[in-house]
C-alpha cells in the first residue's frame, strides 16, 4: 500500500564562489562549480580542522594554473622527468560525467 504525503526537502539551489561572489547557476538552470576540500587529520598540526572552498569555473582553472605554476617554480631545477608537472595537471577525466 502507497500512503502519498507532501514533504518539504532541502535543496541547494545555488553556489556562490567563495573568491568572486558570482553566482554558478548557468543559462539552463544548473549548477557549475569546483571544490577544494581538506580535511586534516591526526599527526597534522591543524588536527580536525575541516574546509571547503566553491569556486566559479573562471576562479577554478585560476587557482589550478596558480598551482602548476607554483609546482613548475619548485621543481624547475630538477632534472627527473617524474617531477614535471603535466600540461594536464589535476585532470582525472573527460567527456561526460
Amino acid at each position: 500500500m502507497k500512503i502519498l504525503g507532501v514533504k518539504e526537502v532541502d535543496v541547494v539551489s545555488d553556489v556562490v564562489c567563495d573568491i568572486c561572489c558570482r553566482s554558478s547557476q548557468t543559462e539552463g538552470g544548473g549548477l557549475e562549480y569546483g571544490e577544494l576540500r581538506a580535511a586534516w587529520g591526526a599527526g597534522s598540526s591543524r588536527d580536525g580542522e575541516r574546509y571547503e572552498v566553491h569556486l566559479c569555473e573562471r576562479c577554478f582553472f585560476q587557482a589550478l594554473a596558480n598551482l602548476k605554476h607554483e609546482r613548475q617554480r619548485e621543481t624547475r631545477f630538477d632534472e627527473s622527468d617524474e617531477n614535471r608537472c603535466p600540461e594536464n595537471f589535476g585532470l582525472i577525466a573527460t567527456g561526460d560525467l
